[in-house]
């Protein structure tokens, strides 16, 4: 049972420990009930941990790997990536005060750790350079995707903000670059609002729309966005192919999302017949998940505006990013 007297681990490099809950009656040593719990991780990366004092019980003790777990309930520990890659950027933060800090984040920077990332996301950074453990972040935007991201500065507030993202009270617009409409073998007429219900695709980080009559769920839809063409753009000299007589047929688009779906933007950009520029992901899967980026192809895809009411200050929010998509610079 949790209470306000309960042990919270510490954050070590700005990055706070995950937690595991240990099945009753377990009478294995802790090494031993971490290497099958976690078998992607080596043994050796586990008896590393333990050296490093990165592994602690409910209490706050730190175990040793021999140590019995038969009256434990949980563990933390603290992850860690052995030759994480470096990214070529740094996390910009363009607001802080007492409640919020808000930052630009870059393309190819996850917002939290994950997968080859732990140092190089963005809440781990931020947590370093503003010495703000509690630092929480109030919504996500893909890896692949740059700009704005909230984070709350205090753990008491952060319900009270993350209201706001479930009941919809925060609007949030996108800037995406795309093939011009004619692309598209859809008669589209601008400005539109897609709708359609989403799913997890059968490989984990793609999603799909599925039909109405494939899935069980009462709503008609679980994802909206409103979109509209704001200019074409031709022959620019970052996105120019080789014969500079053919200007590419490209468009800048707003997006507006009314719900909070995974890749919502891409998959319904793909759905209407207009897929984002360099999309890794949609309508084919160009590189596996873990597969190493190119830099210099980033997802046409900017976290350009947010803005609210904010719940604890009263006050009106309005933040925008400084970032530009490329074929817009």
């Amino acid at each position: 049972m949790s209470s306000s007297n309960a042990f919270k681990p510490p954050v070590k490099n700005g990055v706070g420990p995950s937690t595991v809950g240990i099945p009753a009656n377990t009478s294995l040593p802790a090494i031993d009930f971490l290497a099958q719990k976690f078998s992607a991780i080596s043994r050796e990366a586990w008896l590393q941990r333990f050296e490093n004092r990165e592994i602690l019980n409910a209490q706050g003790r730190v175990m040793a790997p021999q140590d019995i777990l038969l009256v434990e309930s949980h563990l933390h520990y603290y992850r860690s990536i052995p030759n994480e890659p470096e990214l070529p950027w740094k996390a910009k933060v363009i607001f802080q005060d007492d409640y919020l800090v808000v930052a630009d984040k870059p393309h190819f920077m996850p917002v939290t750790p994950g997968g080859r990332y732990v140092q190089q996301s963005l809440l781990v950074q931020l947590k370093q350079q503003l010495n703000l453990p509690e630092l929480s972040p109030l919504h996500r935007i893909d890896r692949e995707t740059a700009g704005l991201v909230v984070f709350s500065v205090r753990s008491q507030d952060r319900n009270a903000y993350q209201e706001l993202f479930r009941l919809r009270q925060v609007q949030k617009t996108y800037e995406a670059i795309a093939g011009a409409p004619e692309t598209s073998p859809m008669h589209l007429q601008f400005p539109l609002i897609h709708r359609s219900f989403m799913a997890e695709d059968s490989q984990f980080f793609r999603m799909l729309e599925v039909a109405r009559h494939e899935h069980n769920d009462s709503l008609e839809f679980n994802s909206e966005t409103w979109i509209d063409c704001m200019e074409r753009l031709y022959g620019n000299s970052a996105l120019d192919n080789q014969n500079a007589t053919q200007p590419l047929l490209l468009a800048r688009y707003l997006l507006k999302p009314l719900t909070g779906q995974r890749h919502q933007l891409r998959v319904h950009m793909n759905s209407i017949g207009l897929p984002l520029l360099n999309d890794q992901f949609y309508p084919q899967v160009l590189r596996d998940a873990n597969e190493k980026v190119d830099f210099n192809a980033p997802l046409q895809l900017l976290a350009q505006t947010i803005a609210f009411k904010d719940p604890v200050t009263g006050a009106s929010r309005s933040f925008e990013s400084s970032s530009q998509l490329t074929a817009l610079k």
